[in-house]
């Protein structure tokens, strides 16, 4: 399906993967409505674009994603895709969390997208079409220790994605699931790039990964696993995860020392 002139709401679109996923969507001709936290870089982004808008937002409570939703259709006239990519990052162990982050955590990465596809469903029923394109990670199939709150709202949209599409089979509604392996953002800090070399963790890049995104889009694939041999693993361990458990059980072990690290530099710098 071709995406020229679909009007995309798209979300995380300052960061690593969403400013390359932008400028790919734009490429190919979509109407943008950018959403992000960081209004000064995704002002920056829109202004590099064609026909994008900027919608500065914050989806970490009910209000804000009313908002975004409601400034973008107005942009807009409308949309045709909703791309739900923003995402928090968290790498601790769970005694280490912070329940206000990990609290913001959930929201962002789980509990927005089902309130923005809430938001723009009726939408789609009305002109009898459209596409929500939820990207999670394969770290929400294997779920991966010390990043638990991360993997757990992964798997979260992970299961969201499959009810939601079972939901919607009889319409003209599309749902698409895409899962990454770890890839090259700021969203992986330093601690967890030390981390990925000292278990030899696989990295792509994000120009990489935006590109199977928009192809997978403009596909309307139901599930897509980035990454060799991961995908695999996630068949694996929807089979026989207590054989997982024995093959992870060294590499949790390094991951715990960079874990704890980090949470005690956070420690040290609220001193």
């Amino acid at each position: 399906m071709s995406l020229n002139g679909k009007r995309i709401i798209l979300t995380g679109a300052a960061g690593g993967i969403g400013s390359q996923l932008a400028r790919e969507l734009d490429r190919q001709g979509a109407m943008l409505a950018l959403v992000d936290a960081n209004a000064a870089a995704l002002e920056r982004l829109a202004e590099d674009l064609g026909q994008a808008h900027a919608v500065p937002g914050d989806l970490s409570s009910a209000g804000g994603c009313e908002a975004v939703v409601e400034k973008a259709l107005h942009l807009l006239g409308g949309v045709d895709i909703l791309v739900n990519l923003a995402g928090l990052m968290s790498f601790r162990a769970i005694e280490d969390e912070n329940p206000a982050f990990l609290q913001k955590l959930m929201q962002v990465n789980l509990i927005a997208p089902m309130l923005l596809s809430r938001l723009v469903v009726p939408h789609f029923l009305a002109q009898g079409s459209g596409h929500i394109v939820n990207v999670g990670s394969i770290f929400g199939s294997i779920n991966f220790a010390y990043f638990t709150a991360y993997s757990t709202s992964k798997a979260g949209v992970r299961g969201f994605s499959e009810a939601l599409r079972r939901e919607l089979a009889d319409s003209h509604i599309d749902v698409t699931y895409i899962a990454p392996r770890a890839v090259r953002t700021p969203l992986n800090t330093d601690v967890i790039m030390k981390m990925g070399e000292a278990t030899g963790m696989n990295m792509d890049e994000p120009e990489q990964v935006a590109a199977r995104i928009a192809t997978a889009i403009a596909r309307r694939d139901k599930d897509v696993y980035l990454g060799f041999p991961e995908k695999l693993f996630v068949r694996v361990n929807a089979v026989l995860p207590r054989l997982v458990d024995m093959a992870v059980a060294a590499q949790n072990r390094i991951t715990r020392g960079f874990a704890k690290s980090a949470a005690e530099s956070e420690k040290s710098k609220e001193k």
